[in-house]
């Protein structure tokens, strides 16, 4: 599998102007696997319907939803995992940080051993 890249140029962050600018490799996306393409994928090397991938899939976000807003983390096999992470404010005690101290939340998804594997094997190619 090839991933292609393009040229970009960036500056330092936080200084004025930008400071000494310099290029940089970033990927090129070459389209999307949506919902429908991955079910008839996924139909395509099993046993099982579109009908009834899709509703596993489904099925499988609600779930996820609840598992992640119970706080547990959700291991998915190959696959890797996601869990809940948070920012908070830095307050002066222990005591003065409750739940208004919390910034914000956002999902973190951890590959799983194979799926890094895989980033090691791809071949990177100079988008045209």
């Amino acid at each position: 599998m090839t991933v292609k890249f393009k040229v970009i140029e960036r500056g330092e962050p936080g200084v004025a102007g930008g400071g000494t600018k310099k290029y940089y490799a970033s990927t090129v996306s070459s389209g999307e696997m949506t919902l429908n393409k991955l079910t008839k994928s996924i139909e395509k090397v099993s046993t099982v319907s579109g009908a009834d991938i899709r509703a596993v899939l489904y099925a499988m976000v609600d779930v996820m939803k609840d598992a992640l807003s119970d706080g547990q983390i959700v291991r998915l096999g190959d696959l890797g995992s996601l869990r809940i992470s948070i920012s908070s404010n830095g307050e002066a005690t222990a005591d003065d940080v409750d739940k208004n101290s919390v910034k914000g939340a956002r999902t973190i998804f951890t590959p799983s051993t194979e799926l890094k594997n895989m980033l090691k094997t791809i071949d990177f190619k100079k988008a045209d």
